[in-house]
């Protein structure tokens, strides 16, 4: 679903994601209509001694207003709670991408996120704690808001339970959840990351199998989606964790295949495909008259060429402009950074002379090597 950026703190954008804006009337209905507003009422009532008027609070449209504005509260504090996570990123000199609003709360996306234990403790209890600071000015609130204002200090008080919930379900070892990141953050001080990594992994996937569960015996549709959440996440971590030690230490001018095969911008597709049937290489840089680079040109891009046009099109006319990407540039780094483009593939160049051509079999080819080489090393 797509997210929309409503506003920015911080020079971070807050982005609201489409299934947000269809679970806010929901959430809204689900508070202002049954029997929530007299549990929580008497739930307010228990911890900080204020009473209502349930007559007052199911008067007309109070419910519904009741059930708005609880609502719209929950997310602001979601946002509240987020924003405490990249304050101290911050003070760390992080950068903080997005914060996305969505159906299972928020997200606070880094481009990188540290790998020294402290840093990583504290930015991830970070969010909890502000959670339970908003507890807490909500709880006073409650205390000093005058009788008159039933509705908003029935709201108020919500928001304070709410929060402590937050805080405390943020807080389960879930990994990548922020009690995940926590545990994961206090076993590296004593084991390398990336074991550190795959422990916090496998028990968010245990937490994950264990909400699924609770979720179709009780029909809990929020819990199931937030079980699928918890298992893609930290099995995508895990293997991005896995990658940058496969990778740690090496460069793209390792990795890059030199002396690629090269074809002419003005060859035919009819041509070129007998060039890489006889030389069998599955990528071949694009070069100009002047044999500079322009792009590259792979099976895939051939396969996709209309049949009936191979005698006629020019490889110029099928070729993909790919990034360009200097040697020296960490591998892990860059592997991410061409994720996000939807191809791995990128030319390599040293002050604009060619190194040579970069593609998703090296990095297979590099993590083969690795892995073996480790494997080899432990044995």
């Amino acid at each position: 679903m797509r997210s929309y950026t409503v506003t920015e703190i911080w020079d971070i954008p807050i982005r609201v994601n489409t299934s947000l804006l269809i679970f806010l009337p929901i959430l809204a209905w689900l508070i202002g209509s049954g029997q929530q507003i007299e549990l929580y009422a008497a739930l307010i009532e228990r911890l900080t001694g204020v009473g209502f008027d349930l007559a007052r609070l199911r008067a007309g449209s109070t419910p519904w207003l009741i059930g708005i504005a609880a609502a719209v509260g929950l997310f602001v504090s979601v946002t509240v709670h987020e924003l405490g996570h990249s304050w101290v990123a911050l003070r760390y000199d992080l950068e903080i991408e997005s914060i996305t609003l969505w159906i299972l709360g928020g997200l606070a996306s880094l481009k990188t996120f540290p790998k020294e234990w402290n840093r990583e403790f504290w930015i991830a209890i970070a969010g909890p704690l502000t959670s339970v600071l908003v507890a807490a000015v909500c709880y006073a609130g409650v205390l000093v808001a005058p009788d008159s204002l039933q509705a908003s200090r029935f709201v108020i008080g919500w928001l304070a339970i709410t929060n402590v919930t937050l805080a405390a379900f943020n807080l389960l070892p879930a990994f990548p959840m922020d009690g995940g990141r926590v545990l994961r953050a206090l076993l590296a001080r004593s084991r390398p990351y990336g074991t550190a990594t795959r422990i916090a992994a496998r028990i968010g996937v245990g937490f994950a199998f264990l909400f699924a569960i609770v979720g179709v015996l009780n029909f809990q549709i929020i819990l199931l989606l937030l079980a699928f959440f918890i298992y893609g996440a930290a099995t995508t971590e895990s293997k991005a964790v896995l990658l940058d030690e496969l990778f740690e230490g090496l460069t793209v001018g390792d990795i890059v295949t030199r002396e690629p095969a090269t074809v002419d911008a003005t060859t035919t597709v009819e041509v070129f495909g007998a060039q890489m049937l006889r030389n069998r290489k599955p990528i071949h840089l694009v070069v100009d008259d002047d044999g500079s680079p322009i792009g590259v040109v792979t099976l895939e891009d051939l396969q996709h060429a209309r049949r009936t046009d191979h005698a006629t099109t020019t490889v110029e006319e099928i070729m993909r402009d790919v990034p360009r990407i200097d040697p020296a540039a960490d591998a892990f780094d860059t592997l991410v950074e061409l994720q996000g483009t939807g191809s791995l593939d990128a030319i390599v160049q040293r002050d604009g002379d060619l190194v040579g051509v970069l593609s998703e079999a090296d990095y297979a080819h590099a993590m083969t090597i690795q892995r073996g080489f480790r494997s080899g090393i432990g044995g």
